[in-house]
């Protein structure tokens, strides 16, 4: 099974927006591996998804339901290897659990790590480049 790190944004992006691509891109890596994740990583989600500007999309119960059942299903890495490439160094992270969990390929929209692709041999794409990559 292939193991996958999603960005945060790509994860509140398939909460808020229902038929988008982050969505499916997060369904579709569910049904075929892995997501990877970190405490950290967690840590940041859960305060991103914590935000009063998204109550009018998603009550904090259903952010809250989200959250835990992401946890549930994802398997979290310990960072032994610390990555500081990135231009913004709050993705270092996306970075470090990538290479230290084995993924097969960084999910995000962000221009910071996407400049980057391939990191050490692990793609770094879009939610839209991520479906059509598996079909």
């Amino acid at each position: 099974m292939s193991r996958f790190v999603f960005d945060t944004n790509i994860i509140v992006s398939a909460l808020l927006y229902n038929d988008s691509p982050p969505r499916m891109a997060l369904i579709r890596a569910l049904n075929q591996g892995t997501i990877l994740s970190s405490a950290a990583l967690v840590s940041e989600l859960r305060d991103v998804l914590g935000r009063r500007r998204f109550d009018q999309y998603v009550s904090p119960a259903e952010r809250n339901i989200f959250l835990r059942a992401l946890i549930r299903g994802a398997e979290l890495v310990t960072v032994t290897e610390p990555i500081q490439v990135c231009r913004d160094p709050k993705d270092d992270l996306i970075l470090a659990v990538a290479v230290n969990g084995g993924a097969a390929s960084i999910i995000t929209g962000d221009n910071d790590l996407l400049v980057l692709n391939p990191f050490r041999n692990i793609p770094i794409m879009t939610p839209a480049e991520f479906l059509r990559s598996h079909l």
